[in-house]
This record gives C-alpha cells, sequence and structure tokens, in this order.
C-alpha cells in the first residue's frame, strides 16, 4: 500500500518535461507537435527511449497508440492504464497532454527506484491525436480503441495537404501491428492541467475530476449571393455573413441562457470569396455547445438547428447544417475517483471536485473501463496557447497523486 513517505522525483519530472518541450518548440515558448508528423515521431522516438530505458516493455497499436508495460506480481490480473497525448496544437503549450504522459513515466521510475512491484501490471498510454488539429477528429486514438470511431473511416480522413491518416502513420512508421480495441484493462487515470481558471482561482492544488461534458458540434454552410458591395442595395443583398453573424450571436445567446455551466463557441469561419468589396456569398464555420447536463445538450441540439434555420430562412439564405458527433455526459467511475480523492486528502493538498470542460481520452476510455482523471492548476486558465504555464510544483503534485491512486488500485484485494 503506498503512503506519503513513498515520493516521485519532482526535479526529474520537470526536466522530462522541459526535455520533450524541445521537441517542437516555438520561438513563443511552446510547442507545435502535430500529430502523426515528423516533429511527433521525434517526440514519439524520446519517449520510446525513456520507457526502454525505464525497463518497460512498448506496444503500438494499429492507430499509433503507444503502451509502456511494467509487470505486476500476479500476471493473470489486468493491467491498471494511465497516460494521455503527446501531440499539440499548432500553438500549443508544454503541458497539454504532455504532463500526463510524463508524469506517468515518473510513476514508472520512481517505482523501479523504490523497487516496488505492483499486484497488477501497469501501462503507461500516449493516445495518438487527441487534439484533432490535423485531421478534425479530436480524441482519435482513444475513440478507435474505445469503438466510438471505425478505424477504416478513421483512416481515410485526410489533413488539409491531403494526407490521409493511414499515410501519415505509416510515413512516421507507427502504425503498430496490435489492433486498436479495448482488450482487459482494470482502468485508467489521466492526470492533465485543468485548462480553465477554477482552481487557480480557488488556491486549490488538485482537481477531482467527476466526469466529463455532454458536447454537441456542428459544420456549418451558409449560403447567400455574392454580389458588388457598391451597386447591390440593401433590397437586393443575400448577405451570408450577416446570417452567420446573426447565429454566432444566436450560439452565443444559447450560452449565456445557461449560466456560468454553459459554453458555446464557434472557433472556425470562413468567409467566401473574402474579398473586401464583394458582399460575402457563402460562409462556412463550426459550432459547439457543452454543458454538465446531457439533458441541457439534447435540448439544445433540438433548438439550435431550428432557430439557426429561421434565421436563415428570414435573410433568404440557404443553411446547411451537419451535426458531427453528440457526446453525451461521461461520469468517472466512483471508485476511482475516490482514490483521487483519498490520495488528495492523504497528501494533504486543498482540492475540489470539478467537471472537465474540455475533451480527454479518459472520457471515451472510460466508456469501456473504469477510469477517473486529476487536473492541476494553470496559471489564469490559459491552455491551447505558447504562453500556457504551470508550476514545477503544481506538476508534482499532481504526479503524487497519480502514483498514490495508481499504486492503490494496482494492490487492493479482489
Amino acid at each position: 500500500m503506498s503512503g506519503t513517505n513513498q515520493r516521485i522525483d519532482p526535479t526529474r519530472l520537470w526536466d522530462s518535461l522541459m526535455a520533450m518541450a524541445e521537441v517542437g518548440a516555438t520561438p513563443k515558448g511552446g510547442v507545435k507537435r502535430l500529430t502523426l508528423t515528423e516533429v511527433d515521431r521525434a517526440g514519439r522516438e524520446r519517449f520510446a527511449g525513456w520507457c526502454e530505458a525505464a525497463g518497460l516493455t512498448l506496444r503500438v497499436d494499429s492507430m499509433g497508440n503507444m503502451f509502456a508495460r511494467r509487470p505486476g506480481r500476479d500476471p493473470k490480473r489486468a493491467p491498471v492504464l494511465f497516460g494521455s497525448h503527446l501531440d499539440s496544437q499548432p500553438t500549443g503549450g508544454k503541458f497539454d497532454g504532455a504532463l500526463g504522459v510524463i508524469a506517468g513515466l515518473e510513476v514508472m521510475r520512481t517505482l523501479q527506484d523504490l523497487n516496488i512491484e505492483t499486484e497488477a501490471p501497469l501501462e503507461l498510454v500516449n493516445w495518438t491525436d487527441e487534439e484533432g488539429s490535423r485531421f478534425g477528429h479530436s480524441l482519435m486514438g482513444s475513440g478507435v480503441w474505445s469503438g466510438v470511431y471505425d478505424q477504416a473511416a478513421t483512416y481515410a480522413l485526410r489533413d488539409t495537404e491531403g494526407v490521409s491518416v493511414i499515410e501519415a502513420l505509416d510515413g512516421i512508421g507507427f502504425r503498430g501491428e496490435a489492433p486498436a480495441a479495448p482488450f482487459p484493462a482494470d482502468s485508467y487515470f489521466e492526470l492533465h492541467i485543468e485548462q480553465g481558471p477554477i482552481l487557480e482561482r480557488e488556491g486549490k492544488r488538485i482537481g477531482i475530476v467527476t466526469g466529463g461534458q455532454a458536447q454537441v458540434w456542428y459544420d456549418a454552410v451558409i449560403t447567400g449571393q455574392d454580389s458588388h458591395a457598391g451597386t447591390t442595395p440593401p433590397s437586393a443583398r443575400r448577405d451570408a455573413l450577416l446570417g452567420a453573424a446573426r447565429i454566432v450571436s444566436l450560439v452565443d445567446a444559447l450560452m449565456r441562457e445557461r449560466g456560468e455551466e454553459g459554453r458555446g463557441t464557434v472557433g472556425r469561419l470562413q468567409v467566401m470569396p473574402n474579398s473586401c468589396n464583394v458582399i460575402p456569398g457563402e460562409v462556412r464555420f463550426s459550432v459547439e455547445f457543452r454543458h454538465p447536463s446531457g439533458a441541457e445538450i439534447e435540448t439544445l441540439a433540438t433548438d439550435f438547428p431550428a432557430r439557426a434555420a429561421a434565421i436563415a430562412a428570414e435573410l433568404g439564405l440557404a443553411l446547411e447544417l451537419r451535426e458531427l458527433f453528440r457526446i453525451p455526459a461521461q461520469p468517472f467511475d466512483p471508485e476511482c475517483v475516490a482514490l483521487v480523492r483519498d490520495a488528495a486528502a492523504r497528501l494533504g493538498l486543498p482540492a475540489r471536485e470539478i467537471i472537465s470542460g474540455a475533451g480527454h481520452d479518459a472520457i471515451y476510455v472510460a466508456r469501456r473501463i473504469p477510469a477517473a482523471m486529476i487536473f492541476t492548476p494553470c496559471k489564469d486558465g490559459l491552455s491551447h496557447n505558447e504562453a500556457e504555464s504551470i508550476l514545477p510544483e503544481e506538476a508534482a503534485d499532481g504526479c503524487q497523486v497519480l502514483f498514490e491512486a495508481i499504486l492503490a488500485r494496482a494492490n487492493r484485494a479482489l
């Protein structure tokens, strides 16, 4: 059984985080490790070398998900999984995803240092393409593994240069032979920065994550008529950008109707023909809603399309609204969550329960096996930004809680 006298090495953890941040480092202090690129390969190879040096056995599945295994005393027991992702946004920070992977590696290294043998085997995971910034499908590797996404359809996804997922996997040599499918596993734990301001504002060192928000995402295309900006009077205008603007305002209004728990965002917008003296004839944009309540998302999934269509009709525009996916609210396993809560209390770390506002691999993995997450604060709640920042002691606290929870789960009586 773990106790607080068994400590991870904070300096080694931080040094490893900084070493991984060298891979794809940007001039503004962030990282750019787009999934399945040569830079991603370099990060994967650095991680693989560290795993080998720690005595772990590495395997890669057909989606490029990497699993580093440490045997347990009882080989018949299912492994306890933990990890996150190493890919980043185009202008990402050093800690989003990487903290969970490198902290997981530090757990393994500490177990080796202390000569601790767990009852159950342990597996550290680097999931492929959590961010979705290259191929447009976030949680891709964990989604295929969990059965949420079809592998053949995922292989066929292409980036803006026309490169498919399977071509990219083969291009960097990380399409493994093991099937990307659930295997017998005991549980999954993921450490991550909060990516929001709540923990920092409240002076909490640990977020005990009880689940993930429900979500619904859309691709929208609104079509009018491009025409001369100087010669087309108001009565003859069919301005697609005006329609898009009113729908963006609708998204904001629907979010604010739901108070501080509401989330509604239009994060991508393309205007055609994008000329200063031409009335826009077509606008393509994204829409997403998130909320802790699945019932609220179901309401939005009915209400928003109808109200958006009414706006388009009023302006004489055509609206094509395609629902990309709908993710139900995902509660985490109460027993795994309790291990996180107990670890934080045993370590004397101020903590609070929190719902994950962002999507994480754990949310899909939780559909297959018991799962839980641990949050650390991040400065000003800033993430998906090169200025993303955490303190070394915050990383160490999160890693120590991860260590405690993993040992408690792996050594529990069956």
